[in-house]
């Protein structure tokens, strides 16, 4: 792709380095004929509407319509949205995009009564419509997912009220938002050549890597001095959030907010706590890293703005976009002929969108519906990050595959805490490759400091972040003052713990829960440490076993989907995630890794 030297316009990118989107419609008429049908079928959902208990067909026929329209929603919703982010800078696809947008909240606000209305159907008579109705035994885990929060709904009558007050309950994040992303003035900094920079949230995590360390130094007071002077400001909207958890699961009948939080996905509280009592087990794993960090930078005194800057120097390997293809190939073998035929479609079918061209949206994900293909967005440069994003993102677009070849549309999509751990086994195995066959000693030290960054920065920060949310959570329900000294000073011994002795100490870093939105998405963020330490656990079993059982159970995780509870897919992939195996393994490889870099690191042959 050497090919352009600068950003290319949309219709200068070459066919086969975009996505084809023509199979979904092959133009965009087709689009908005499809649109015209959906949309006059929104006036049948009603009739549906109060009568669900009259039948076991009525039920049926309810189920069926609303996943119908459901289903043809994200096919209209997916292709506006990958023309929109193909070229944000066309009108025609802003209005297209805008136009999903407010057909998907019609059909949203068109079939908010059906819920509710299965919940107030009595369990005798669903089991009796089962039983009547071969037809809806398909739909057997549907229901009981819908079902399974019965004696947690209150009242017709009290659910309307707590519903009518949800803006209400929202205010404290809505303020946080504002507050975060509009309102606050971040100042202008100074690099070592004397150039200003104006310090934002974007810049801020630039100049956190840069190996300026009197910029770095800059950066981090100046931020959290902005922060420092809304430290009250934020303690409110934090502590109000919080109680709303703690009085939202109370009214329900759970026994605390992180009970209610789990349930949603039906995720057993041992899932969590277990994670945080492993984590504190091996904190001097982080410990050893973080020495470590400080040697290799050769500071007298780390502090909290060194830890994020590269320690291996410029990267010593890159790929072409051509090249990564190949890797991907290689890497991903051992999960067998079935996965390598995907991801030969994946590549010769134009799944993905390679090339970063002007008004292309940022960034990379993967999307699509149960009807469309799992299309990737990329925006390309030749290196290493860029390699491990590629086989990332075809990890969630295999896994989407597998999935949607093999459920049903009712159950084809799969839970937030199963969706990483698909596209971090990947990454797993492209690590385990590359230091299979890379020997150079500052290749394979750069390797191994971008795993243990990785593991750095997901499995112990997000361990931190899930802790310290949780100590707030029982802290505010026990009665005492979320006030900002209190949560100053737990959030400092939280750090002064998990980073350990190496760390000088900074006064700033008190503050950095204030600027943490995870805090006030209610119990979110553990699940990135979970997925990690999975994905680690499965790709060590399938690179072990011979006999191809964990691969065929791997697989079988796969095609699941939302067919049955997260945590039992995963134990049928070979994860009991309410036991401590899984995390222990992730930390033993974390150990195995760092042995190895303290090696090459003591090395006298080494160029480092």
């Amino acid at each position: 792709m050497s090919e352009f030297k600068k950003i290319p316009k949309r219709e200068e990118v070459p066919e086969m380095l975009s996505w084809n989107l023509k199979v979904i419609f092959k133009s965009d008429e087709d689009f908005f004929i499809s649109y015209q049908e959906l949309e006059n079928k929104i006036v049948g959902i009603s009739d549906f509407k109060g009568k669900l208990s009259k039948s076991s067909e009525l039920f049926l026929n309810s189920i069926q319509y609303i996943l119908d329209v459901s289903n043809q929603l994200e096919t209209i919703y997916v292709y506006a949205h990958l023309k929109n982010d193909q070229d944000t800078t066309n009108t025609i696809y802003q209005a297209m995009y805008d136009q999903a947008s407010t057909l998907a909240t019609k059909i949203n606000e068109s079939i908010s009564w059906f819920e509710p209305e299965v919940i107030e159907i009595p369990e005798e008579k669903l089991t009796e419509f089962l039983k009547e109705n071969n037809d809806l035994a398909m739909y057997q885990h549907f229901i009981d997912q819908l079902t399974a929060t019965r004696k947690h709904v209150l009242t017709a009558e009290a659910e309307s009220l707590l519903a009518g007050a949800g803006e209400i309950f929202g205010a404290s994040s809505r303020t946080f938002n504002v507050l975060n992303n509009a309102d606050l003035q971040f100042p202008v900094i100074n690099d070592k050549n004397g150039n200003t920079i104006q310090l934002s949230h974007g810049v801020y995590g630039q100049v956190m890597e840069s190996t300026d360390r009197s910029l770095r130094e800059a950066g981090f007071k100046a931020l959290y001095n902005v922060y420092q002077g809304l430290n009250n400001t934020f303690a409110s909207t934090l502590s109000s959030h919080v109680k709303y958890h703690n009085y939202n699961a109370s009214v329900h009948h759970y026994r605390s907010a992180r009970e209610a939080a789990l349930s949603v996905g039906h995720i057993p509280e041992a899932v969590y706590d277990t994670l945080l009592t492993v984590v504190d087990d091996n904190l001097d794993l982080l410990h050893r890293y973080v020495t470590l960090r400080k040697r290799l930078l050769s500071v007298s005194e780390l502090h909290m703005y060194d830890m994020y800057t590269p320690i291996m120097g410029e990267a010593s390997i890159k790929f072409t976009y051509d090249e990564a293809k190949e890797t991907v190939l290689e890497a991903l073998k051992p999960l067998g002929k079935e996965y390598q035929s995907v991801l030969e479609k994946a590549f010769n079918d134009r799944w993905i969108d390679v090339i970063e061209n002007e008004g292309k949206r940022s960034g990379a994900y993967s999307s699509g519906a149960y009807d469309t293909n799992p299309y990737i967005l990329l925006n390309w440069h030749d290196s290493l990050n860029h390699l491990y994003t590629l086989v990332h993102e075809l990890g969630h677009s295999v896994h989407s595959y597998f999935t949607r070849k093999n459920q049903p549309y009712v159950y084809g999509d799969y839970s937030i805490f199963l969706a990483e751990i698909a596209s971090t086994t990947n990454e797993n195995l492209l690590t385990e490759y590359l230091l299979r066959t890379q020997t150079k000693p500052e290749v394979r030290a750069y390797i191994l400091n971008h795993y243990l960054d990785g593991f750095k920065g997901t499995i112990f920060r997000q361990t931190q972040f899930a802790e310290f949310e949780h100590f707030i959570h029982e802290e505010s329900a026990k009665g005492t003052p979320l006030t900002a000294d209190f949560l100053n000073q737990a959030y400092k011994k939280l750090n002064d713990r998990y980073y350990g002795p190496s760390v000088s100490e900074d006064l700033e870093i008190v503050y950095e829960w204030s600027r943490i939105p995870h805090f006030y998405y209610n119990y979110y963020v553990y699940q990135y440490s979970t997925g990690f330490s999975a994905a680690t656990a499965l790709a060590g079993k399938i690179l072990k076993d011979d006999s191809g059982k964990s691969l065929e159970n791997y697989l079988t995780y796969l095609k699941s989907g939302s067919s049955d509870y997260p945590i039992d897919v995963m134990k049928k992939a070979g994860v009991d995630m309410t036991k401590k195996t899984y995390i222990k393994e992730a930390m033993e490889v974390f150990k195995l890794r760092l042995d190895e870099l303290e090696v090459i690191a003591d090395s006298k042959n080494s160029e480092l």
